[in-house]
């Protein structure tokens, strides 16, 4: 059997994000051994996170607190070579995503990107934005999985001691970490382990009963939803496009946000939608969520020919004041 390596950074808080600990879990279904591989500063807390899935090497030091393409492809190298990995195994973040192609070149392997299952040496992953799904296996090795989060249970055996082996890397680099710039909002509105996911769409910022537009109050409502429910929020492409289009836009939305066929396609247990129509290419991106509910006024939107689990046929600025009350009280 392969060795399966989970490669992992440390999350500014110390632990494993759930996304990784899906990795772990993932990787101990495979049924051979199991090696950890841990980057970052300050490593304990994620290393007692993972205790008990396998032995653990850690790369640790200053220079990898911040993601940075040098630090982290020297890293996962030095920890593939360490681990003797024939599978790799690594959550679909950013950073490892960024970093983890050019090193299976650099080791002369090959990487799979956007795999949503991996069990017994085959991976699943999804194709033409989410309408086809095959089943892959690849003989050459080291195999470079990037698995999307919410693919599948997390790694609960965790919270021991745990002893670690320290992979010492030389680090060479030109660039420096100056500082971290965070949004203007002030507003994280994009969380990937969130329970619920909000999607807002253009209806918000359109002429209501009364025939003029509420904005600010739509961003109201929006925002004391996702701070009251901890969802995350998504917003259809018309939505952020508005902003090109010099019409009035709700200020903590932006490309990122967007979710659908030129979206992201998230991964929550339960969607809501508001004020979209719920047709083919929006409805795409909620191919992975469990329970989609909408809220629109249209009854024949595309919602209700058999998108939604449930639709409601309502005012979302009524639905979600009344929600808001709720969730307060």
């Amino acid at each position: 059997m392969d060795t399966v390596l989970v490669l992992l950074h440390a999350e500014a808080g110390g632990g494993v994000s759930n996304a990784g600990l899906e990795a772990v879990e993932a990787a101990r279904r495979q049924g051979g051994p199991v090696v950890i591989g841990l980057v970052g500063t300050e490593t304990d807390e994620a290393a007692r996170a993972v205790s008990g899935a396998g032995r653990v090497l850690v790369v640790e030091g200053v220079a990898f607190a911040q993601a940075r393409y040098a630090t982290d492809a020297a890293a996962a190298r030095a920890l593939v070579s360490a681990a003797g990995a024939g599978i790799v195994i690594a959550p679909a973040t950013s950073r490892w995503s960024r970093c983890l192609p050019g090193v299976a070149q650099r080791t002369g392997g090959r990487v799979d990107t956007h795999v949503s299952g991996f069990g017994e040496g085959s991976i699943t992953r999804w194709y033409y934005r989410q309408r086809l799904e095959a089943s892959l296996t690849r003989q050459e090795r080291p195999w470079f999985v990037l698995l999307e989060a919410g693919s599948g249970p997390a790694y609960a055996g965790g919270g021991g001691d745990c002893e670690v082996e320290r992979v010492h890397v030389d680090v060479s680099t030109r660039t420096a970490v100056k500082g971290m710039v965070s949004p203007q909002t002030g507003q994280q509105t994009i969380k990937p382990e969130a329970e619920m996911l909000f999607v807002a769409g253009a209806g918000w910022t359109k002429k209501q009963k009364d025939g003029a537009v509420h904005v600010q109050q739509a961003g109201e409502l929006i925002l004391g939803f996702l701070g009251a429910s901890g969802a995350s929020l998504g917003s259809s492409k018309s939505l952020v496009d508005l902003s090109g289009e010099g019409h009035a836009v709700l200020p903590f939305l932006s490309h990122l946000n967007q979710v659908g066929q030129t979206g992201a396609t998230p991964r929550h247990a339960k969607g809501l939608a508001t004020c979209c129509h719920g047709e083919e290419p929006h409805v795409v991106g909620w191919r992975f969520i469990q329970d989609r509910r909408a809220v629109n006024l249209d009854a024949n939107c595309g919602w209700a020919r058999g998108k939604a689990d449930v639709l409601y046929v309502a005012d979302a600025f009524a639905v979600m004041e009344e929600v808001n009350r709720l969730l307060g009280g």
